[in-house]
């Protein structure tokens, strides 16, 4: 129950910096509060945020119950997980956050979100790169080594 109240304090904190804050930041100074009207694209946009945060909730919750750790850095996983959604892909919570930073900018039609994004992805890629790959790869061997040949590091495979 602790690595739960753990994971969900760090998810909490880097969802409200990279996904809450930065985001009013962009939107503020622009003076964006709110579409004036919903229309398509906000209800598309709306579940692509839903989509998203079910993603990289199941995520967060897979790495403390199955991993029994946190998405932090400083407190990962004890255990290589493959389950949940990483089944199909191994970077699920990165993706899930990377989508609902999206459906933000699409729901607000905002250029700053949408450049915020791409600097998002840019770092989260470069981030599992340098560092996180070869950590996963030192601590699990070939363990790591055989799930990373199965599964993509950011399209779905849905098929093993």
């Amino acid at each position: 129950m602790i690595v739960l109240f753990r994971a969900l304090t760090y998810a909490t904190l880097f969802i409200g910096l990279l996904l809450v804050f930065v985001p009013d930041r962009i939107l503020a100074p622009a003076g964006i509060v709110r579409p004036a009207t919903i229309g398509l694209l906000q209800i598309l946009a709306m579940l692509v945020i839903v989509a998203g945060a079910a993603l990289a909730i199941a995520s967060i919750l897979t790495f403390a119950f199955i991993g029994k750790g946190t998405p932090a850095p400083f407190d990962p996983p004890r255990k290589l997980v493959v389950a949940g959604p990483y089944r199909w892909v191994r970077n699920p919570m990165y993706i899930g956050a990377g989508l609902v930073l999206l459906g933000a900018a699409m729901f607000y039609g905002s250029i700053g979100l949408v450049l915020y994004t791409i600097a998002f992805w840019s770092m989260v890629h470069l981030f599992v790169l340098f560092y996180e790959e070869p950590v996963l790869r030192r601590k699990f061997g070939a363990e790591y080594d055989t799930y990373s040949a199965t599964r993509r590091r950011w399209i779905p495979k849905w098929r093993s």
